[in-house]
């Protein structure tokens, strides 16, 4: 039997008195606690929640322990046209669950609604098959709850998946391969920190659900953007080892990572849920009070608004939603270690009940007064599909932002010149200065600005300069899905080639875009296997390939003779120099006017005369040197060529050291280029040189 036990805290949560059930379903008529055994596979006990709260309903199992397997039942009327899908034949996962067992299938039991009659009930029980919570044991976790650690000016922030930065990796034990503890590995800490990485950024790992299109078709949601469980780490990424549970392995992984001084980031999904649109599965929110927990249509509440793309959309005005994301994001902050959050599609957390989107919304302000979350790092991608939904620079003070138009910018000035897209000078020193128009006001800081080349979402570095067309025809969606706009250049030959002459230009092109991503002012961000020259065969979509495609290939990448290992020390050599020299990572905005004596930027001509009005709108070259303050006699120098042609440079006065030549790959060309220069300097096509005074 169940006693009233307490509306709080939500979900499932073991005390010496046993397990507290918590669950907010105000529309609801009643609740059923269905135990299972411990496969999850045979219901033996179904009990009444026999408190309702303010909304919350709720009772204390005293025989309840860790490990118990759970789900709900939830009674009340069906009538979708007026937002209601309640329909207790389906069993419901706790959206608080800690652990969850079992995996959705695709089949139509676990739909709601009559696959053959959307508007009547599925009365077929779906219990067996069902998403179900499994009680966590009570965290024993010491560790202090995680926040942002790294100066903002030395962050450099590196994109990777969890399962396919290992999968492949020959260093790192095959049972541990594509998993929190494979990443968790020496061999595999080394190399991140080795380039310099301060800030791991996984791509989604809270448990989700795949789509059923992909399901039928034999693939999977490998992104992840999919959510169904916001506390529960993806159990597919667990290494399954005794005695740990996929909680406890996650914590450890940021636990290794935090043993290295570096910070832990994590993608989450609270935009939308993995119940896709009204004919979607019925898996946890929409069977327990579908009207509260989405954004419904108001000429068909039957209908959801769909600002995701993904067919619904979480709604955070309402406060149990809210509090739902708040609870979520303090578990992973508090119990499980991380540092940090990339919300995707960051607008819609921002939208009222009307649909638009304000930056003081009750889901910031929620962040903002909270005493372990507003000291994390938190990124917005600031931008959906719904009404008015490209907001970069529109986010909060103290808010990182994805910055797409730094990728447009650098891409249309290095690879589109001549060509629809391309950049003018003018827009590359906006940009490689943090994007001033977009962030500073409000005491925002240069660091807002995420500066990125390539992310998850599109073309790697290596298929940039290898491919003009997207070729995504594994996907199943006969090549329409994914970007077509990639201001990308094959360097004339479309995928791979023996053409030594077309593989010198594409390595020189990426060691020019690196190298003016990491001597950008801002927060820049690399692509995990960017440094290894990864490629997914012109893949600019690989959402669903879970295979070699996105697993990063490791041959050779420690091997000092091949590519792969070069290029890893070419940005390994980049990022140390970001460090050698503050003025690269200045988190305070240039002045246009600075005080006598303060450090100062100068634009410069290849002449060595200031840039002119009309030169911001021509050409492809110019000179960018940083003055040191009048005590540091110091100066560092950027001459930047993205043209086809070498450009002679008369150099300011003083003598200079070359520090670094993205036309020359060797490892000792920094030493090469040691001695003093003064006077003129001949830069070849599409490359950098950085020199210090």
């Amino acid at each position: 039997m169940l006693s009233p036990g307490s509306p709080f805290p939500l979900g499932a949560t073991l005390s010496p008195n046993g397990v507290n059930f918590a669950l907010v379903a105000p529309n609801a008529e009643a609740v059923e606690l269905c135990l299972f055994d411990g496969t999850g596979q045979h219901e033996q006990q179904r009990i009444r929640l026999p408190a309702f709260t303010d909304g919350v309903w709720h009772g204390l199992l005293p025989s309840g322990r860790a490990g118990l397997v759970y789900g709900f039942r939830v009674h009340g009327p069906w009538a979708p046209h007026a937002g209601q899908r309640f329909n207790p034949a389906r069993l419901l996962l706790d959206p608080y669950a800690r652990e969850i067992v079992g995996r959705y299938d695709g089949s139509d039991l676990f739909l709601g609604h009559d696959p053959a009659n959307p508007a009547q009930r599925n009365a077929r029980d779906n219990g067996a098959v069902a998403l179900k919570g499994r009680v966590a044991a009570a965290g024993g976790s010491s560790a202090a709850p995680g926040h942002a650690r790294i100066p903002a000016g030395e962050r450099v922030l590196y994109e990777l998946h969890v399962r396919g930065q290992t999968r492949l990796h020959p260093g790192v034990p095959a049972a541990l391969r594509g998993t929190y503890a494979g990443l968790a590995e020496s061999v595999v800490l080394d190399h991140l920190q080795g380039l310099g990485v301060t800030t791991l950024s996984l791509m989604p790992v809270q448990h989700r659900a795949d789509e059923q299109r992909l399901l039928a078709m034999d693939l999977s949601n490998y992104w992840g953007y999919n959510t169904i469980g916001w506390f529960a780490p993806e159990a597919r990424y667990w290494s399954g080892r005794a005695g740990t549970t996929p909680a406890s392995e996650f914590r450890a992984l940021a636990d290794a990572v935090h043993a290295r001084g570096m910070e832990l980031v994590i993608d989450v999904v609270y935009n939308h849920s993995a119940e896709t649109d009204e004919f979607g599965p019925t898996l946890s929110l929409r069977g327990i009070d579908n009207a509260l927990y989405y954004h419904l249509r108001a000429d068909d509440r039957a209908l959801y608004a769909n600002w995701t793309g993904c067919g619904n959309c979480l709604n955070l005005a309402e406060p149990r939603v809210l509090q739902l994301v708040m609870d979520s994001l303090r578990h992973w902050a508090c119990e499980l270690g991380v540092d940090g959050f990339r919300f995707d599609l960051a607008p819609v957390l921002g939208r009222g009940a009307n649909g638009i989107f304000d930056s003081r919304a009750p889901f910031f302000a929620a962040i903002a007064q909270d005493p372990v979350l507003s000291r994390t790092l938190l990124i917005a991608e600031p931008w959906d599909i719904g009404p008015g939904g490209y907001r970069l620079g529109e986010f909060p003070p103290g808010w990182l932002e994805w910055n797409d138009r730094y990728r447009d910018t650098q891409r249309g000035l290095w690879l589109r010149q001549g060509r629809e897209g391309a950049a003018g000078l003018g827009d590359f020193a906006h940009r490689f200065t943090a994007s001033s128009a977009q962030f500073a006001h409000q005491g925002r800081a240069p660091t807002a600005s995420v500066n990125f080349i390539t992310a998850h979402d599109g073309f790697t570095l290596h298929d940039l300069l290898s491919y003009e067309e997207r070729h995504n025809l594994a996907n199943g969606e006969n090549n329409r899905d994914g970007h077509a706009h990639n201001l990308s250049n094959n360097c004339g030959v479309e995928g791979p080639t023996d053409d030594p002459a077309v593989q010198a230009e594409r390595g020189r092109l990426q060691r020019a875009l690196i190298a003016a991503l990491l001597l950008s002012q801002g927060t820049p961000m690399l692509l995990a296997g960017d440094e290894l020259g990864h490629s997914q065969q012109g893949n600019n979509n690989a959402y669903c390939q879970d295979n070699e495609t996105t697993w990063l290939a490791w041959i050779g990448a420690h091997d000092p003779a091949s590519e792969a290992a070069r290029l890893s020390a070419f940005v390994a050599r980049l990022v140390a120099l970001r460090r050698e020299a503050p003025v690269l990572r200045s988190t305070r905005w240039w002045p246009a006017q600075p005080p006598e004596g303060a450090p100062d930027i100068h634009w410069l001509r290849p002449d060595g005369q200031p840039m002119q009005e009309a030169d911001w709108h021509g050409g492809t070259a110019l000179a960018i040197l940083f003055e040191a303050a009048a005590a540091d006699a110091g100066a560092w120098l950027v001459l930047v060529n993205a043209g086809p042609a070498a450009v002679s440079f008369a150099l300011p006065a003083g003598s200079w050291q070359w520090r670094l030549a993205t036309d020359d790959p060797a490892p000792d060309a920094a030493a090469a280029l040691q001695q003093p220069h003064a006077g003129t300097v001949e830069v070849p096509h599409s490359s950098i040189r950085i020199a210090r005074r």
